[in-house]
């Protein structure tokens, strides 16, 4: 079982930025693909962004595309969620999650093909 930890985010003006990190215990070398997904208020959690964990390539949903990146600390086992420009709709409480895949473009925005998935990290954006 892979353990995740999700760690940062916090309150933030409209245009400001943020950064949320994921940190996974050393079996996160044995699994292929991350996600990150938001849950909203009165919305179904989405999928934001997918990470190729070996392959090193991402995917963005269009929402975030643009202003969100993503980067990967293999030393440290941890992946960071970097949020620029945020804005008011981005609050939220976000996650991250893995799983093994062939692609892991396939599916990546369903939550349910995820097998592990860290607690939620909480990001404010105010006007």
């Amino acid at each position: 079982q892979v353990q995740l930890v999700v760690s940062g985010g916090g309150s933030v003006q409209s245009g400001g930025a943020l950064r949320l990190s994921c940190v996974a215990d050393a079996r996160i070398l044995s699994v292929k693909c991350m996600g990150w997904f938001r849950s909203r208020s009165g919305r179904e959690r989405e999928g934001l962004a997918t990470l190729s964990i070996r392959e090193d390539y991402t995917y963005f949903d269009n929402s975030v595309r643009g202003r969100f990146t993503i980067s990967k600390d293999s030393a440290k086992n941890t992946v960071h969620l970097e949020m620029n420009s945020l804005k008011p709709e981005d609050t939220g409480t976000y996650y991250c999650a893995v799983r093994d895949a062939i692609s892991c473009y396939t599916q990546w925005g369903l939550e349910d093909v995820y097998d592990y998935w860290s607690q939620g990290g909480r990001v404010t954006v105010s006007s």
